[in-house]
């Protein structure tokens, strides 16, 4: 369940149609755990902005922006603001959350003989990984930063964490998920 969500694109008139009655606002936004794709009702006079992070769990009490959920969504389904504001939105979460994503360097395991769960990271090959393996067995990685350094082969771990969260949210046809729920 997500509590908090960042704004990808908000429209204080609503989506554009062929309808001219009342439109009501509406943000896009992506949650801050399971990466989860929503499409919110703001509450009258909010002030919203885009990368806001914005309440929107149970707790009536802490909704100071978001009126409800109305919706989960697609990616297909996002504005092309959204969608251009998707990568670096997921980069601040992955930043601001990195011993949970060092810790899946720490922890991926081997998902068959031929194939570790690191592989699945965009751009990270075999040798990258070997090495990544070589230097988690000596001590385990504290921040993105110490992985850098223990392993020059691999310039920005956090980028290939981003890339693949995005990879896992824009192709439904996927068959493994790392990262999002599903």
């Amino acid at each position: 369940m997500e509590e908090y969500a960042f704004v990808l694109d908000y429209l204080p008139q609503g989506l554009p149609s062929n309808n001219f009655s009342k439109r009501d606002p509406v943000c896009y936004a992506i949650g801050e755990e399971e990466f989860k794709l929503f499409e919110l009702v703001p509450k009258p006079n909010a002030q919203i902005m885009i990368d806001d992070r914005v309440y929107i769990g149970k707790d009536p009490t802490l909704r100071t922006q978001i009126d409800h959920v109305k919706r989960r969504i697609g990616y297909e389904e996002l504005t092309n603001t959204a969608s251009g504001e998707l990568e670096f939105v997921i980069d601040q979460i992955v930043t601001g959350n990195q011993a949970r994503f060092v810790k899946f360097y720490n922890e991926a395991g081997p998902i068959s003989i031929k194939k570790h769960l690191l592989e699945e990271l965009p751009g990270l090959g075999k040798k990258t990984m070997q090495e990544i393996l070589k230097e988690r067995e000596k001590s385990r990685f504290t921040s993105f930063d110490d992985i850098s350094t223990r392993v020059p082969l691999l310039k920005g771990p956090e980028k290939l964490i981003v890339s693949r969260i995005i990879l896992e949210i824009s192709d439904p046809e996927r068959r493994r998920y790392l990262f999002i729920s599903r």
